[in-house]
């Protein structure tokens, strides 16, 4: 649900920490990404850009989602004991590791195949949440800040598609203004 709720990257999703999560204020800060190094260890790392790294908010479902988690995790916590290897991490393994991407990738593939629900990536996910939102006349500038664009130009060309009729709206808009003019 997060990644279609913020359009946030299986790196930085993997590498999101509790500590980035600020439920009063219902935004999530991405601070860092899980990468796998060229000798196949795994690290926290900040992403390559600014823009990459960023504030976004988050919707009450989805946040609500993000309680019930922490709940599970903290249950599961205590059935592993000294066992858990705290880094803080939202999404880990029953023992509190990272995930690899290629796990969460199959497991997700899983679910897709049981609830015959189309084959789709997982970065899809992320393609859902900017032209849903694209869809709902969220202005583009916004929808680049969340996906962590380097600019709202990126966002516009991959997603141009789906806003073929804000051109008329757009007119439809200045006809009314000009209309109001004496």
């Amino acid at each position: 649900m997060l990644a279609v709720a913020t359009g946030m990257r299986q790196s930085e999703l993997l590498g999101l920490r509790w500590s980035d999560i600020d439920f009063d204020a219902s935004v999530v800060r991405v601070r860092v990404q899980l990468k796998r190094l060229l000798d196949g260890t795994w690290v926290l790392k900040e992403p390559k850009t600014r823009r990459s790294r960023r504030q976004v908010a988050i919707a009450q479902p989805a946040l609500e989602a993000l309680c019930q988690h922490r709940a599970r995790q903290v249950e599961e916590r205590l059935v592993v004991g000294p066992a858990w290897r705290d880094q803080d991490l939202v999404f880990s393994s029953g023992a509190g590791h990272p995930l690899f991407a290629r796990n969460v990738v199959r497991s997700f593939k899983a679910l897709l195949e049981k609830g015959a629900l189309p084959d789709i990536r997982f970065h899809d996910r992320r393609h859902t949440c900017a032209t849903l939102l694209l869809i709902a006349r969220v202005n583009p500038k916004v929808v680049s800040e969340m996906l962590g664009h380097a600019s709202v130009a990126i966002t516009l060309d991959i997603y141009s598609h789906v806003i073929p009729d804000m051109q008329q709206d757009a007119a439809a808009t200045m006809a009314s203004l000009l209309e109001a003019c004496p």
